[in-house]
C-alpha cells in the first residue's frame, strides 16, 4: 500500500517563484503595491500555507525576492508604481470561498442546507434510510431509495424518517414505472397519503399522471396572494425534451382528468398553470444505473440554456435551476461543475461505496477495486422490454454479459418453449438456477401480490411471460448484491458509473482508500472542501500564480481536521 496521504500541502507551498505570466516571458504588469501597517510583519513562507487553506478568509499575495509570500493586514493601493519605499507589488488576490458558498444559495435556502450537495436515490434501498439520516445531519439532503421496494418496505422507511429526522428536510424517489403503471399510481397516493413533501423524479421519458397529482395537490395561494405548492419535485433528465417537460405547468388534459376525478378542484387547475412541474431539475450526465451516457462539459450547459428560455418564455415568479449530476466524485469534478454553473451537485456511486449505503461489504469491496473502465451497459430490469440499459459494474461479476444475452434471447424468441436446449440449460443452470417452470411459478406468486395485470398478460402472451421470468433474474441481481450472496457473485448486478473509478484514484493512499473508512457526510464534506481549494487554486492561476499541483487537488482530510476546516 502507498504511504498515507493527507491534506496539509507539502513544503514547497510555503513559497512559490513566480513564473512569466506568457510564454514569451513577458514582464508582470503591476496593478497594486501593499504596505504593511506600523510592525505588522510581513507574511513570511510560514504563512503561505495556512493562508492558503484557510478558505473562510481572502487571501493577498505579494512577490517579495522572487518568491511570493501571503500577507495580512497593511494597505492596500491601486497604483501601477509603488508610493513608498516599503510597498511592495501585489501578485495575486483570492477571495474567501467557503464550501457552504458554492452553488445556488437560494437552493441551498428553500431547502434549509448548509450545503448545495444531494445525495440522489439509489434504488432497492442503497439509498438507505441511515444515509438519507447522515446526509441531513451534515447539512446535505438525501433522497431514499424507494424504486423497486414493496409499498410495504417504503412506508416503513417514511415511519423511521419521519421519527428520526424531524424538520430536518429529506426526501423519497419516484420512479417512472412504465411496466407498472399502477405500482408507480401506489406509491405516488403513498407519499401524498404520509405527507412526503419532496421527491427525486427519475427516468422519466414522460411525464405521468401519478407525478403530476403529486405536484398539484394542495396548491393554493399564500397569505400574500402567491401561488405555491406544498408538494415539491427535483427531477432528474439528460435530454431537452424531456426537461423541457419539468420545466413546463402540467398540461390541459392531465389538469382536465384531475378535475374529473375530483383530485384537484377547478380553481387549483387554473393555479397550477403558473407554476413548473419542477423548479430545480438535474442534468444527468454519465452515472451509474439508468443513464444515457452524456458527457456533463456539454449536457449541464445545454440545460442551462433550456433553463434561461423558460425562464423567459413562462416568467415564473420562482427561478429555474438546474444542477448537475453524473461522473462527480472528485474535488476537480465538483469545482467544475459550480464553475460551469450548477445550482447543486447531486453524487450516487460514491455513496453506494459508503458504509451507510444499503448495499453490502462485498459490493463496497467490489467498488472500492473498480476502475473507470470496469463498467458496461446492461439491460435494465424495470424498462426490459423496452430495452433500455443501466450502467453497472463489470469487474467481479458476470452480470452486464449474462444480462446482455437474457435480451438477446428475448428479442430472437417467440417464448420461452421456442429456446434451444442449450439456451435453455444456459437459462436454467447458470442464471435461474431452477427450471424454467419453477421459476415461472415463483414470478407468477410475486407480479400476483405486485401488479396481477402482469400475471394475466404473461398468460395468454408467451412472450411477455419469457420476460417477466428474464426480469425476475435481473431484479434478483441486485438483490443478491445487496445482501452479499456469496453464492451469487458472479451474478451481482451494482449499478456505477466512471465516477467510482475516479473517485478510487483520488483516494489512493489516503484513510478514504478502505472501504470501511466511507462515511458519506465525511466523503461529501471532503469533496466540497477540495472543491472549494481548487476554486481557490484557478482563481489564483489565472492571475498568473502557479502554485504547486499536488498542494490544491484535495487530498482527503481525516474526520477532525475535517471539522477544523468547516468549522462544524
Amino acid at each position: 500500500m502507498p504511504p498515507r496521504r493527507s491534506f496539509c500541502p507539502p513544503s514547497s507551498l510555503r513559497s512559490a517563484k513566480l513564473p512569466p505570466l506568457s510564454s514569451a516571458g513577458s514582464e508582470y504588469r503591476t496593478v497594486a503595491w501593499w504596505s504593511p501597517e506600523g510592525s505588522s510583519p510581513i507574511g513570511d513562507e510560514t504563512e503561505f500555507r495556512p493562508a492558503i487553506t484557510n478558505l473562510t478568509e481572502p487571501v493577498l499575495l505579494i512577490r517579495k525576492n522572487g518568491t511570493v509570500a501571503a500577507v495580512r493586514g497593511g494597505t492596500l493601493a491601486f497604483s501601477p508604481r509603488s508610493s513608498t519605499a516599503e510597498s511592495y507589488p501585489v501578485a495575486g488576490f483570492a477571495p474567501a470561498v467557503r464550501p457552504e458558498d458554492l452553488g445556488d444559495g437560494g437552493f441551498c435556502a428553500d431547502y434549509r442546507l448548509r450545503y448545495a450537495y444531494v445525495a440522489g436515490a439509489m434504488a432497492n434501498g442503497i439509498a438507505s434510510t441511515r444515509l438519507v439520516e447522515e446526509m441531513g445531519r451534515a447539512g446535505m439532503l438525501g433522497f431514499f431509495g424507494a424504486a423497486g421496494l414493496s409499498l410495504e418496505r417504503v412506508e416503513a422507511a417514511i415511519e423511521q424518517l419521519e421519527g428520526s429526522m424531524r424538520d430536518t428536510p429529506y426526501g423519497f424517489n419516484l420512479i417512472h414505472s412504465p411496466n407498472e403503471p399502477e405500482l408507480e399510481a401506489a406509491v405516488a397516493d403513498l407519499y401524498l397519503r404520509r405527507g412526503i413533501r419532496l421527491v427525486e423524479a427519475s427516468a422519466y421519458l414522460r411525464l405521468t399522471l401519478p407525478l403530476v397529482r403529486y405536484r398539484v395537490s394542495g396548491i393554493g395561494r399564500d397569505a400574500r396572494g402567491r401561488v405555491v405548492a406544498p408538494n415539491r419535485i427535483i427531477a432528474k433528465a439528460s435530454r431537452v425534451e424531456v426537461a423541457s417537460q419539468f420545466f413546463s405547468p402540467p398540461s390541459e388534459e392531465f389538469l382536465t382528468e384531475l378535475v374529473g376525478a375530483r383530485e384537484i378542484t377547478q380553481e387549483q387547475a387554473v393555479l397550477a398553470a403558473a407554476l413548473p412541474i419542477a423548479q430545480d431539475l438535474t442534468a444527468e450526465a454519465d452515472s451509474g444505473g439508468h443513464t444515457d451516457n452524456r458527457p456533463l462539459v456539454t449536457l449541464l450547459p445545454t440545460m442551462l440554456a433550456l433553463r434561461d428560455r423558460m425562464q423567459r418564455e413562462r416568467g415564473y415568479a420562482l427561478p429555474l435551476r438546474v444542477g448537475a449530476a453524473g461522473g462527480l466524485s472528485t474535488p476537480a469534478a465538483l469545482a467544475a461543475a459550480y464553475s460551469m454553473g450548477a445550482a447543486y451537485v447531486l453524487t450516487g456511486s460514491v455513496n453506494q461505496a459508503c458504509t451507510e449505503s444499503g448495499s453490502s461489504d462485498a459490493v463496497r469491496s467490489m467498488l472500492a477495486r473498480a476502475e473507470q473502465a470496469d463498467i458496461a451497459m446492461a439491460p435494465a430490469a424495470d424498462m426490459f422490454e423496452m430495452g433500455v440499459r443501466v450502467q453497472v459494474l463489470k469487474r467481479g461479476t458476470m452480470f452486464p454479459m449474462r444480462a446482455a444475452r437474457l435480451y438477446d434471447l428475448y428479442r430472437a424468441h417467440a417464448g420461452l418453449e421456442d429456446l434451444s436446449e442449450a439456451d435453455r440449460t444456459f437459462v436454467e443452470k447458470q442464471l435461474l438456477r431452477t427450471g424454467i417452470e419453477e421459476a415461472w411459478r415463483s414470478t407468477r406468486a410475486y407480479f400476483l401480490k405486485r401488479d396481477p395485470e402482469q400475471v394475466e398478460r404473461a398468460e395468454s402472451d408467451p412472450k411477455h411471460r419469457m420476460a417477466l421470468v428474464f426480469r425476475s433474474y435481473l431484479g434478483l441481481s441486485s438483490r443478491w448484491a445487496n445482501d452479499g450472496d456469496p453464492s451469487r457473485v458472479v451474478d451481482y448486478q451494482v449499478w456505477c458509473g466512471p465516477a467510482m473509478g475516479a473517485f478510487n484514484e483520488w483516494t489512493r493512499g489516503s484513510f478514504l482508500e478502505k472501504p470501511e473508512n466511507r462515511r458519506v457526510a465525511v466523503v461529501g464534506h471532503n469533496l466540497l472542501f477540495g472543491a472549494a481549494m481548487q476554486l481557490r487554486w484557478q482563481h489564483l492561476r489565472s492571475q498568473g500564480i502557479q502554485l504547486p499541483m499536488e498542494a490544491v487537488t484535495g487530498y482527503p482530510l481525516e474526520p477532525e481536521a475535517l471539522r477544523k476546516a468547516l468549522n462544524t
